[in-house]
């Protein structure tokens, strides 16, 4: 069943392979028989699906996490069962890529207005004059 990220995108399940691993930290005796870590995999670069601007932002949002062949690796080990590690690193893919999907606005340059020059100015001036009187005058 693919993985539904919104209601027009989803992944085939072929691009995401999980493994169990060894969990690290505290965990008493669990931690060295159970393997509670998972370790998702995710092939974005055969994932044709996801537009030319999305995937560079998931390239950048991924960070150290993506591979030079287009790999994300995530590693969930946060909660005790492999079940529950399992659902957390979907969900960390799932936000990652609704991240990325999300188009940014475009900043438009603005000037000051000219009241607010007025008042800079303003400002200016009167921070003048408080220094003026902090001179020390001599006379002649």
């Amino acid at each position: 069943m693919p993985f539904e990220i919104n209601e027009s995108l989803s992944i085939p399940d072929d691009l995401i392979e999980f493994r169990a691993v060894r969990a690290s930290g505290p965990g008493g005796q669990n931690v060295n028989k159970v393997s509670n870590a998972v370790e998702l995999r995710f092939d974005s670069a055969l994932w044709n699906d996801l537009w030319p601007n999305a995937r560079a932002r998931l390239k950048r949002l991924a960070g150290r996490r993506m591979t030079e062949a287009g790999m994300i690796v995530i590693d969930a080990q946060r909660l005790r069962s492999q079940e529950q590690n399992r659902a957390d690193a979907l969900e960390r893919l799932h936000t990652m890529i609704v991240a990325a999907l999300v188009e940014p606005k475009p900043r438009r340059k603005t000037k000051p207005t000219r009241a607010s020059k007025v008042r800079r100015l303003e400002g200016k001036t009167q921070r003048g004059k408080v220094k003026v009187l902090r001179q020390k005058k001599f006379d002649d």
